[in-house]
């Protein structure tokens, strides 16, 4: 073990909430409360943006333990969030704000983009001869972090997914004659890992979800229509899952909007019309009444469906960065490994943050089906341990009525 590094902790959350990315500040405070080299512990008020402008710091030291008690079932992000990605010149006006609080210890909650900034800032530090040891703490609803087995915050995303699609498939059954066809927008810029969570409550061929598309796969109108029409004339009904990041054959979003007062900091349009493109689809070229629903930013944050493993998970990386961070290691992400696939059990490892900084993680070709219009029972295999306890047993016709 390295030498003990006496200063202040400071934490900060970044990109979009989730509904346990508080549980990992828990984990992070209270492990920090246990060692007496950290003098005080900071949050930082609305990430590195936040601490920027306006070098907003919130002492989170002597917090008691029924605040910590509720904090740890509160959804979103406590200490308020950003989408910043910081301009060359502004590394060293945060180093200096660092220094000027004696930071020795930064964590930084967060997806890809968040580890960037850790990555930098732990590299202007080490070029500076400081002394500061810098841990990125995961966390995004999309799962596309690399070199963990998954993130923390997929999994209440899963489970609100294929909860909120088995409760829209009730409906769609039960209208099946007014409203034929019912289209599911999901959250997803690049991959489709929420969206294949729709899946999870699927119990017979016949139940919702019936299609699935995700951005690994090109979408085609007319494979799409196809698709729609024949689940139609089998079943009745159809039920269509769709992520809000489709892209046609040549690349390109088939619905976003990207005018540049909806394009954040790192050059990513806002995601969101494939429901409605999709639905004028089918209206137009089957003349098959459709709608859709969008559950939007409450998939990411609901606390109402959260998943219990994913709490537990959630704080346990928190904590793991703090006492990686206290026996001296530095720039690296926690991560999440699968021990076993027959009982599931998890545990934590490290990569380092220039190999996740800004990198995706996709959905890999055996998980989607050969037609791109489903997934496999590898992809549930792989979800289910992760979304808790069972899903709701509802009843799903009245064939169940015996």
């Amino acid at each position: 073990m390295k030498d003990k590094l006496k200063g202040n902790l400071l934490v900060g959350q970044s990109g979009g909430p989730s509904a346990v990315i508080n549980a990992s500040l828990c984990g992070i405070i209270e492990e920090a409360s246990k060692h007496s080299q950290i003098e005080q512990i900071y949050g930082m008020g609305y990430g590195i943006e936040g601490l920027l402008h306006k070098n907003l710091m919130i002492n989170l030291t002597n917090l008691s333990p029924s605040v910590i008690k509720r904090l740890y079932h509160t959804p979103s992000s406590i200490l308020g969030t950003c989408r910043y990605k910081l301009k060359e010149d502004e590394y060293e006006k945060v180093f200096d704000i660092l220094k000027a609080h004696n930071i020795r210890y930064l964590f930084y909650i967060g997806g890809g983009d968040s580890m960037s900034t850790a990555h930098k800032i732990d590299e202007l530090a080490r070029g500076n001869g400081y002394p500061l040891r810098v841990m990125g703490v995961p966390k995004t609803i999309d799962n596309d972090l690399p070199l963990t087995d998954h993130s923390p915050g997929y999994g209440s995303a899963a489970r609100f997914n294929a909860i909120l699609t088995m409760e829209t498939g009730l409906d769609g059954r039960a209208m099946q004659f007014p409203e034929p066809v019912k289209i599911i927008e999901t959250m997803g810029r690049n991959t489709g890992w929420v969206t294949a969570a729709a899946c999870l409550g699927k119990r017979k061929e016949e139940d919702a979800p019936h299609l699935i598309y995700v951005p690994e796969r090109p979408f085609i109108v007319d494979k799409f229509l196809s698709d729609v029409e024949n689940t139609y004339r089998r079943v009745g009904w159809v039920l269509v899952v769709a992520c809000e990041g489709l892209k046609d054959t040549s690349g390109e979003l088939i619905a976003a909007d990207k005018r540049e007062l909806n394009i954040d900091a790192f050059g990513h349009p806002e995601l969101g019309g494939v429901g409605e493109y999709l639905t004028e689809l089918v209206k137009d070229n089957l003349k098959i009444k459709a709608r859709y629903d969008k559950p939007g930013t409450a998939q990411r944050a609901s606390m109402t469906c959260v998943s219990k493993v994913d709490l537990e998970e959630a704080y346990l990386v928190g904590k793991v960065a703090v006492q990686q961070a206290v026996k001296g290691e530095d720039g690296y992400m926690v991560t999440l490994v699968r021990e076993s696939t027959d009982e599931y059990k998890c545990s934590t490892g490290l990569a380092k943050l220039e190999e996740v900084a800004g990198k995706e993680k996709y959905l890999p070709d055996e998980f989607i089906n050969d037609e791109a219009n489903f997934v496999t029972d590898k992809y549930k295999q792989y979800a289910l341990p992760l979304i808790g306890e069972p899903l709701p047993d509802y009843l799903f016709s009245f064939e169940e009525l015996k």
